[in-house]
């Protein structure tokens, strides 16, 4: 018994083997930069999964380590992360004792955030494996093309927040 292709089949598998063109967008560095962001991102998901940890917890964990005593809204301005995602973050890594909140002693409304014994040995072994989810971006680019994409990025990033 044969099997014919139909041929909008053929034309799906055709265009699955293509690379997929950018158009106008190829030209975009915030494109570019998203869709590497995005292959980033699900790298290290998919290594946080056994820490059944939200998106984003690494990223707070490091800046209270970073920034010991800096309130949730600080925290959220520095990392560019919302303010509601950081007080769900916050209050689950509190429940799992991985940080503390305290009151300010100069304002007594003003949370401070620290982070446990616990959270920081947690969060250096997350360190860790993010830093492996990018290890073909060493492996593929010299220590000093490495060097000067970080030192482009910041430009960059700078440059814009200068123009705001």
């Amino acid at each position: 018994m044969s099997t014919v292709e139909s041929p909008e089949a053929a034309a799906r598998d055709e265009v699955r083997d293509k690379e997929l063109q950018l158009g106008l967008h190829g030209q975009r560095l915030g494109f570019r930069v998203r869709r590497l962001h995005h292959l980033l991102s699900q790298r290290v998901e998919h290594a946080f999964a056994p820490y059944g940890l939200r998106p984003g917890s690494l990223t707070t964990m490091v800046l209270i380590s970073a920034n010991p005593g800096y309130s949730q809204v600080e925290l959220s301005r520095i990392g560019n992360l919302d303010k509601s995602a950081i007080v769900t973050i916050v209050d689950e890594l509190k429940k799992r004792g991985l940080a503390i909140r305290g009151r300010s002693s100069s304002d007594r409304r003003r949370n401070s955030l620290f982070l446990t014994a616990q959270g920081e040995k947690l969060m250096k072994e997350m360190h860790h494996l993010a830093m492996a989810t990018e290890q073909p971006l060493r492996d593929g680019l010299s220590a000093e093309e490495y060097d000067q994409l970080f030192e482009l990025l910041e430009k960059a990033r700078a440059l814009v927040a200068a123009a705001t």
